[in-house]
């Protein structure tokens, strides 16, 4: 159970990546962090998932890992002011704010996770060259849906490929790949747009008929894309993490309890001063 405690120290790495996401503008690399640390679950097993074990050199090493130890180096700035704050906590509260300071939804964040030594082995995230049942198989095995699939595929309106990482040309998604919006599903349905990468996992979307829908859904709806991304992201963030009932409350009570010493105080004075003016007018 997030004590008290941590959760103030929880908020302070939050406004600390803050900082550093926005002055580095490193929102890709820190959300594609907090994915692929999450993305290696398997619900079957009840082994991988978002543990903080991407630190360990095995697992960065991984090829679908190739640049992350960047994302992994800048964290270890904000762990350095935040010792007791976890690997598996920092990195999904990385991937947010990630979404939060270039303009996508608030996600809730619910903190405790716990930190793993050990790595799964190789082969369990998405490949970007593969079709529509590869997507399946590795989202269903996370315990993931059709809708969840294609919700998160809308993270890619941020960040570009990298050739020396990921093979493709170094293109983005959309036209701004600093700013979270609904632009990767328009893009999508316009087809191959000269300058704006194309993976067949992204053409997949748009091939298969129960993919397409969110696809149409989300080009037409900026708030419904938002609305669920957010559930799926806190989804995959969540991946074999059970939340302490009483984490989400405690971190809203904080604020709450702030806000209540407040309001007592201000009744407080209210009163006494109230009674200095009634004692003044009888006397």
């Amino acid at each position: 159970m997030a004590g008290v405690e941590y959760l103030k120290e929880i908020e302070k790495a939050r406004r600390d990546l803050r900082a550093l996401i926005s002055n580095k503008k490193c929102a890709p690399i820190m959300l594609r962090l907090a994915w692929h640390d999450a993305g290696t679950y398997d619900a079957r097993t009840k082994t991988g998932g978002p543990n903080g074990s991407i630190r360990n050199e095995e697992e960065y090493k991984h090829a679908a890992n190739n640049g992350l130890k960047i994302a992994v180096d800048l964290c270890e700035e904000v762990k350095i002011k935040h010792p007791k704050v976890t690997y598996a906590d920092l990195y999904q509260l990385a991937g947010v704010v990630a979404v939060e300071v270039t303009g996508g939804p608030t996600i809730d964040f619910v903190p405790g996770r716990k930190d793993s030594n050990e790595s799964p082995n190789e082969g369990r995230l998405p490949d970007a060259k593969q079709g529509p049942s590869h997507l399946r198989d590795v989202f269903y095995r996370m315990g993931l849906a059709d809708k969840d699939i294609v919700a998160l595929s809308g993270g890619h309106t941020l960040g570009k490929a990298h050739p020396e990482r990921s093979g493709f040309d170094e293109k983005p998604w959309t036209k701004d790949p600093l700013k979270f919006d609904n632009s990767y599903f328009v893009e999508l349905l316009k087809g191959d747009s000269e300058g704006l990468l194309k993976l067949p996992t992204d053409k997949a979307l748009v091939d298969d008929p129960k993919f397409r829908k969110y696809v149409e859904l989300y080009a037409k709806d900026e708030e419904d894309f938002f609305k669920d991304y957010a559930e799926s992201h806190k989804k995959l963030s969540e991946l074999g993490f059970t939340p302490p009932p009483s984490s989400s409350l405690k971190s809203k009570n904080v604020a709450l309890l702030a806000q209540s010493v407040v309001g007592v105080a201000v009744a407080a004075t209210v009163v006494v001063l109230s009674y200095f003016y009634e004692c003044n007018r009888k006397f």
